[in-house]
């Protein structure tokens, strides 16, 4: 297992993780070209990192990380929008090493803390967020403002 920054050309594997992570399948669709560009701007953007984990030359997972200013707070807050590992890759150390790899970078940033998102149906990502020590802390709450899009539909996690 091999994690390493995401390049421009990992766009259509990063892009089918984060569909089976329920976001938008954007892939071949109208529009596939601005998504891509959104993604190569993304990799370029000095507050982010993104990182991919390869095995035997696939990837199979990614995660991304912003380094987010708060009031009073005299450091940066690291926080993870997404973290998927494929199904057929889960249980077998790919979402630990993106992890870890991300709370090595947010300790360099000087972060005071990590953060991220989970669906409320995600029970088995919630666990394995638990087992790498994290706790939950609070509640998200959220107005969609185009119907659609967001939120994805529960799904049966395997």
């Amino acid at each position: 297992m091999e994690i390493r920054e995401a390049r421009p050309d990992d766009w259509t594997a990063v892009a089918a993780l984060l569909a089976e992570l329920g976001r938008p399948d954007v892939l071949g669709g109208s529009g596939a070209e601005e998504y891509e560009r959104a993604f190569e701007a993304y990799l370029d953007r000095p507050d982010t990192v993104a990182l991919v984990a390869e095995d035997e030359g696939a990837i199979v997972g990614f995660v991304d990380m912003e380094y987010r200013s708060r009031l009073n707070f005299s450091s940066p807050q690291a926080w993870i929008p997404d973290l998927i590992v494929t199904e057929r890759a889960r249980s077998r150390g790919a979402g630990r090493a993106l992890l870890a790899a991300g709370l090595e970078r947010a300790h360099t940033h000087g972060c005071f803390a990590l953060t991220l998102e989970s669906a409320t149906w995600r029970k088995r990502a919630h666990a394995f967020y638990e087992r790498e020590g994290m706790k939950h802390v609070s509640a998200s709450f959220a107005k969609v403002l185009r119907e659609g899009e967001w939120p994805p539909q529960p799904q049966e996690e395997g």
